[in-house]
């Protein structure tokens, strides 16, 4: 059997293909310039021939600015909006692929991706369109889990293409007015539901959850040793933060970047480990406490830490990125119990409540620290007699000069589905989460990487093929198990049926960590994605 699982483990594609007809093709989309109607008619779309146009560059431009050419812009981004409308709705056929999988170098050569020095057509535009979401991945399909952030949501869609048609920068109020005060309003709402009193504080979005924990660790340094803004590392002690075991990897990478050093990370947390860091006369500044870590989904004890915090005068940061949205539900928030006594929490509404990338929030719980940490006065920006609330101006807290608007995805859709919307969806995907764990715990060719039914959406467990199930001896088992999960996910892609991911973790050989983000998600899914890893990995 060893000899069978080898070639077949060489082999991935070797596992007999399912009937071709089950992967529906894409829709015939009509030619550029044509208008689809079936019939006769006027329609300005049926008149334009894209070939002959172009946007800018030596030749002729025919779209806006340009004087007397409102009608084919408009006609051109029909097309655009024609192309995308259609993808979404493939994107939901569960008969379509959820990857067209090629390997780096034959995508290179099926497609002409390299910049000319000369202008294209908007008929070469609008084939790149096309080009560009037949191979990517179709991340709002049902049976697309590889990632914690999944699914898609049309208001949230529609709020993205808003977003980008106003096309602002979010440092200050006089050019971004409306979206400023969203944000305002979001954080101060989100900040409620954290436990601070009528929502005071601050906050920001940033660029995902890495640089919200950076901000976080920043905030602590200056907050400790204000001097450190002006003077550097060598105006302070020796510092030193403490971490979750299976924190995320920002953490390190923050104390890397702020000059801290990843050797002054320390991955364990109690009144030992402080006691120990003291008696070396290092300072212990900051503790970030996990709330669902990203491969197991388990939750830190916060009011335990935030104790040891209040006795050492620690800042106690918690990075709920993936289980912060666990608040908007009144079955599953007491998994955060303890986290309103934090300084500042990470949450990232673009994971479970499944915004449209990317949309992550730092919330702080002191006003005016971000101000007084980061400010720098840049006077062209920022001058100091305008006929307005200068605290609206909220650049001058960022790290960043030019900051995206992230907000209103997350405000329109809060508008649309209403608080209990979101606590329904995130509700519906931990019952996703707990029929998986109940099917497989006990099925014959499963184990489970951890003991227990699992705090968060995430379900980590081994398939174990028949060829390896009875094997005597344990580390040729684990040798050959180390493998399994791998060429069951690089089949997954070449089929394009599913997408699953998996890893190692410490001692602990490949696994696949199940996580259901994604509200198109059903039952059956779940059902057909047990019966799939079973079938491509039957040979195995």
């Amino acid at each position: 059997c060893c000899f069978v699982m080898s070639k077949a483990l060489l082999n991935v594609g070797e596992v007999e293909k399912p009937a071709e007809p089950a992967a529906k093709q894409p829709p015939e989309t009509e030619a550029a310039g044509t208008c689809g109607c079936n019939k006769s008619c006027n329609c300005t779309k049926a008149a334009v021939v894209f070939s002959d146009l172009y946007s800018t560059g030596t030749q002729a431009c025919y779209l806006l600015p340009a004087m007397d050419s409102d009608a084919k812009t408009m006609t051109f981004l029909q097309e655009v909006v024609d192309i995308l409308l259609a993808y979404i709705v493939e994107s939901f056929d569960r008969d379509t692929k959820v990857i067209d999988f090629h390997y780096p170098n034959e995508l290179l050569q099926m497609n002409n991706w390299e910049l000319q020095g000369e202008p294209a057509s908007l008929d070469d535009i609008l084939i790149s369109c096309r080009a560009t979401l037949k191979y990517a991945i179709k991340t709002a399909h049902p049976r697309y889990f590889n990632q914690l952030s999944t699914g898609l949501d049309m208001v949230g869609l529609a709020a993205d293409w808003l977003t980008s048609t106003a096309n602002t920068n979010m440092f200050t109020y006089e050019v971004a007015p409306v979206f400023v005060l969203l944000e305002y309003v979001t954080l101060k709402k989100m900040r409620e539901i954290i436990g601070w009193p009528d929502g005071r504080g601050d906050g920001i979005f940033s660029p995902g959850g890495a640089i919200s924990n950076m901000y976080a660790m920043l905030l602590a340094r200056f907050k400790m040793f204000p001097e450190v803004k002006e003077k550097g590392m060598s105006s302070v002690p020796r510092l030193v933060a403490f971490t979750s075991e299976h924190s995320h990897f920002s953490i390190k990478k923050g104390a890397a970047a702020l000059g801290i050093g990843t050797e002054s990370v320390i991955s364990a947390f109690n009144y030992e480990d402080v006691l120990f860091v003291l008696l070396q006369g290092f300072v212990p500044f900051f503790v970030s406490a996990t709330a669902g870590t990203t491969v197991y989904g388990a939750f830190d004890p916060l009011i335990a830490i935030s104790d040891i915090c209040k006795k050492y005068n620690i800042w106690m940061h918690v990075d709920g990125a993936w289980g912060g949205s666990l608040l908007m539900s009144r079955r599953h928030r007491w998994k955060l119990d303890g986290v309103e006594r934090a300084n500042s929490v990470t949450w990232n509404p673009h994971k479970m409540m499944s915004v449209p990338l990317q949309c992550s929030a730092l919330l702080v719980r002191e006003e005016g620290l971000m101000q007084n940490c980061n400010q720098m006065h840049a006077c062209y920006l920022f001058q100091q007699d305008k006929h307005y609330d200068l605290s609206y101006d909220t650049g001058d807290k960022a790290l960043q000069c030019g900051r995206h608007v992230d907000i209103f995805k997350l405000w329109l859709m809060w508008r649309a589905k209403g608080t209990i919307g979101f606590e329904a969806q995130i509700d519906k995907c931990l019952e996703l989460s707990e029929y998986l764990y109940n099917k497989i715990k006990d099925r014959e060719g499963y184990e489970m990487v951890f003991d227990g039914k699992p705090q968060h959406t995430n379900v980590c467990f081994w398939y174990l093929p028949p060829g390896i199930r009875h094997m005597e001896d344990k580390e040729e088992r684990k040798k050959h198990l180390h493998k399994v999960a791998p060429v069951i996910k690089a089949r997954m892609m070449e089929y394009g049926t599913t997408m699953v991911s998996y890893q190692p973790q410490g001692d602990k050989v490949n696994f696949f960590r199940m996580v259901i983000s994604n509200p198109a998600a059903t039952f059956q899914d779940i059902d057909f994605l047990i019966e799939e890893i079973e079938r491509l990995g039957l040979d195995l």
